[in-house]
C-alpha cells in the first residue's frame, strides 16, 4: 500500500460553481504523496459528477465517496475513518488553498516534530471578493508545547481546515453530532492526545463567507447541545487523566465559547429569554466548570501581559462574577452593532 504524507478530506455538498476552483488547487499541491478523499454528502447538483471527472483525470491522487446526506460532522468523520496518511486535514470545497498549503504545513510539522501544524488564513466576502479579516498570523513561526501553564491553545481558531493533524494521534477522535461548535470540541479533544503545535503565519487558506450558510445566531437547541457536549469533552479529559492538570484550560474554553460567544449570538434570537439563559449559563459554569472563577488565566496580572483583547476578556469575567451577564450582552452588542468593531477571542 502506498504511503501518503497527507490525507486531505474534501467535504463535498453541492456548490458546483466553486468545486473546480478548490479541486484544481488540491491536485496541484507542491507536496507529493498526498491523497484527496472527496466525500459527497448527498449533493443534489452536479457536484458528484464533477468529483468523478476529477478522479478520472487524477486517479493517482483523488478518491471519491458518495454517502447519504448527514451533515458536515458525518462527512468529516467518514473521511477521517478512511484516511491513511501520516497527517490528515479537512477542506471545505467552496474555499481554496495556496498550492504550497500542504507542503508548508507538512514541513512545519516535520521540522518541529509537531502533532498539529497551523497556518494563517483570510476570511473573504463571497459576494464582493473583499478580504474582511486575516487570522492566525500572531503566533509567527513558532512551535509550542501543550502545557497547563500557558493558555495559548484557547486562542487557536478551531476550524480544521487551516491545520494538519498527526493521524496516529487523533484517529480515534470524532467530530461530535451537533452544528456550529463541533470544530471547537474536536480541537479541545485533540489537546488530550497531542504534545506540540507548530505555527506558520503565512496565509495559505482562503475561507469564503457565504452568509446564507453562516450560523450568525444560535437557538436554544444549539445552546443545550453545546452544554451537553462540553460535558462529554470534560469526561474525555477525566478518563485520559488530563483533567486535573488541564482544568483551567478547559474551564477557560467553556467560559469563552459558552459564556461569551454563544450567549452573545443567542441574544439575537427573539424567541430566547436571554436574561434567563445567561442566568442558567452562569449556574451551569459554576456547577460543571467551577474553577473558572479562580482561573489564573482570568486575572488582571495575566491579562495585562497578554494584551488589550485579553484585558477585555478579564473585564467580561469580572462582569460575570458580579452576576451581571446582561451587562456584558449590552456592551458587546453595542460594540459590534453600533461601533462596528468585530471582537473575536
Amino acid at each position: 500500500m502506498k504511503k501518503y504524507k497527507l490525507s486531505i478530506v474534501a467535504l463535498v455538498y453541492n456548490l458546483e460553481k466553486y468545486l473546480p476552483r478548490c479541486l484544481d488547487a488540491l491536485v496541484n499541491q507542491t507536496l507529493e504523496d498526498i491523497e484527496i478523499l472527496c466525500v459527497d454528502d448527498g449533493s443534489t447538483d452536479s457536484a458528484p459528477q464533477i468529483i468523478e471527472d476529477y478522479k478520472k483525470r487524477y486517479p493517482d491522487k483523488i478518491k471519491t465517496y458518495h454517502k447519504e446526506n448527514g451533515g458536515e460532522f458525518t462527512t468529516r468523520n467518514f473521511g477521517l475513518e478512511r484516511a491513511t496518511g501520516e497527517y490528515v486535514t479537512f477542506v471545505d470545497t467552496d474555499d481554496y488553498v495556496e498550492t504550497t498549503w500542504a507542503e508548508k504545513l507538512y514541513k512545519a510539522a516535520k521540522e518541529n516534530d509537531a502533532d498539529i501544524a497551523v497556518c494563517a488564513f483570510e476570511r473573504i466576502d463571497l459576494k464582493t471578493g473583499k478580504v474582511v479579516a486575516t487570522d492566525m498570523t500572531g503566533f509567527g513561526y513558532t512551535c509550542k508545547e501543550i502545557t497547563p501553564k500557558d493558555d495559548f491553545m484557547v486562542f487557536i481558531n478551531p476550524a480544521p481546515w487551516n491545520k494538519i493533524y498527526k493521524r496516529e494521534k487523533i484517529k480515534d477522535l470524532r467530530f461530535l453530532p451537533f452544528r456550529g461548535f463541533n470544530d471547537t470540541m474536536f480541537l479541545a479533544s485533540c489537546f488530550t492526545k497531542i504534545q506540540k503545535i507548530a505555527f506558520t503565519p503565512e496565509v495559505l487558506y482562503h475561507y469564503y463567507l457565504r452568509y446564507d450558510s453562516q450560523i450568525h445566531t444560535v437557538n436554544k437547541q444549539d445552546v443545550d447541545n453545546l452544554k451537553k457536549y462540553l460535558l462529554e469533552v470534560k469526561d474525555l479529559y477525566i478518563k485520559s487523566g488530563k483533567y486535573e492538570e488541564m482544568k483551567y484550560i478547559l474551564d477557560l474554553m467553556a467560559f469563552i465559547h459558552l459564556g461569551i460567544s454563544v450567549m452573545y449570538r443567542a441574544s439575537y434570537d427573539k424567541r430566547i429569554n436571554i436574561q434567563k439563559m445567561t442566568k442558567e449559563t452562569l449556574e451551569y459554569l459554576d456547577k460543571n466548570f467551577s474553577t473558572w472563577r479562580k482561573n489564573p488565566f482570568l486575572t488582571l496580572k495575566h491579562s495585562l501581559k497578554k494584551g488589550f483583547k485579553h484585558v477585555g476578556l478579564w473585564g467580561i469575567s469580572k462582569i460575570y462574577k458580579m452576576g451581571k451577564p446582561m451587562w456584558f450582552i449590552h456592551i458587546y452588542r453595542f460594540t459590534v452593532d453600533k461601533l462596528k468593531i468585530d471582537i473575536k477571542f
